[in-house]
C-alpha cells in the first residue's frame, strides 16, 4: 500500500574480411553506456542473431558468421543450439535459418498482450472511477499471478500499482479467482505439497484449504484476500476467461481499513457486472 500526497553509430568490422559489416546493426552511444560490466559473448551472439533474424526472412551460414565475425564452426555451434531451442529452424533444400516456433511462439504473445491490455484498461479505468480503488488485470502463469495492467485511485491513501509484479498465485484474491478457471486436479499439479509457502502470517498454507476457497470463489463468482499478500491490503477478485492462450482476471484492492462488508459487497458487485460484458473478449 502507497501514500503518495540519435548518437552516431559504430561501425562493426569483420576481422578476417577488413571492411565494414554489411550485416551490422548500428550500435549506439546510449547502448555502448548500458553494456553489462560482465557481458557473456555467446549470449550476445545469439541475441543478435535473433536481431538479424527480424530484419530478414531468413539467413544463411555464411551470413551469420559475417554479421558476427566469428568463424563458420562458432556460427554453427550458435546457430544448433538455437535449432534445438526452437528458435529458428532450417528449410528443407536451402538449409536456410529462418524463424522457428519458439520465436513465433513468443511474439504472437506479447502481440497477444498489448491486444489485450488495450481492450480491457478502459474497462479498469471505469471500475476504478466508479469506486475510487485501483484495479489491476492480472493473468495467471503457472503458480504465480502477474499483474499485467491497472489503474490507480486517485485518493490520497491507496494501495500502489503492482503492474510488471509477480506473486504466488495462492497468496493473493486474483490467483484463487484465476484458479476457479482450472479443475481441482490442474490446481493439484500447480501444488503437487500439501504444504503451501507463505507471504505472509494470514497467507494460506495448506493446499486444502486453498481448494476451498477456490469452490467458494466458484460458488460465489469471486475470491477475496485479507493481508495475504500484503499488510494492510484487502482485495476483491472474479475470472474473466481465457484469452490467446492466457487466463485473466479483474482485481480491485484497497486498504484494509476501507474493506467493510458492505465495500466488499459493493467492489463483488462491479467486478461481476463489468466482467460480464469483458468477457465477450474472452473464451
Amino acid at each position: 500500500m502507497s501514500e503518495r500526497t540519435s548518437s552516431p553509430a559504430i561501425d562493426m568490422t569483420h576481422p578476417q574480411l577488413g571492411g565494414v559489416n554489411r550485416y551490422s546493426s548500428p550500435v549506439t552511444t546510449g547502448e555502448q553506456a548500458n553494456r553489462p560490466q560482465y557481458p557473456i559473448e555467446s549470449v550476445d551472439n545469439a541475441l543478435r542473431i535473433l536481431l538479424l533474424l527480424g530484419e530478414r526472412r531468413s539467413i544463411r551460414l555464411i551470413d551469420v558468421s559475417e554479421y558476427l565475425g566469428v568463424a563458420s564452426s562458432t556460427a554453427h555451434r550458435l546457430m544448433a543450439m538455437l535449432v534445438y531451442r526452437g528458435f529458428v529452424r532450417q528449410q528443407e533444400g536451402t538449409r536456410a535459418y529462418e524463424p522457428g516456433p519458439a520465436l513465433t511462439t513468443i511474439a504472437f504473445s506479447v502481440l497477444r498482450q498489448l491486444d489485450v491490455r488495450a481492450r480491457l484498461h478502459p474497462y479498469l479505468e471505469r471500475i476504478s472511477a466508479a469506486l475510487g480503488e485501483t484495479v489491476h488485470l492480472s493473468r495467471l502463469d503457472g503458480a504465480t499471478v502477474s499483474f499485467v495492467d491497472a489503474v490507480e485511485s486517485p485518493r490520497a491513501v491507496r494501495v500502489g500499482s503492482r503492474l510488471g509484479k509477480t506473486m504466488p498465485a495462492h497468496c493473493t484474491s486474483s490467483g484463487k479467482a484465476l484458479m476457479t478457471l482450472l479443475d481441482d486436479d490442474a490446481i493439484r499439479v500447480l501444488y503437487p505439497s500439501q504444504k503451501l509457502p507463505p507471504l505472509m502470517p494470514g497467507s494460506v498454507t495448506r493446499r486444502s484449504v486453498l481448494l476451498e476457497q477456490v469452490a467458494a470463489a466458484r460458488r460465489d463468482g469471486f475470491a477475496t484476500s485479507q493481508e495475504e499478500s500484503e499488510e494492510g491490503v484487502a482485495s476483491v477478485s472474479v475470472p474473466l476467461g481465457e484469452y490467446g492462450g492466457a487466463r485473466y482476471a479483474l482485481n480491485v484492492a484497497t486498504p484494509q481499513g476501507r474493506m467493510t462488508d458492505q465495500a466488499r459487497t459493493e467492489i463483488a458487485e462491479e467486478l461481476i457486472s463489468v466482467a460480464t460484458e469483458m468477457r465477450s473478449y474472452f473464451i
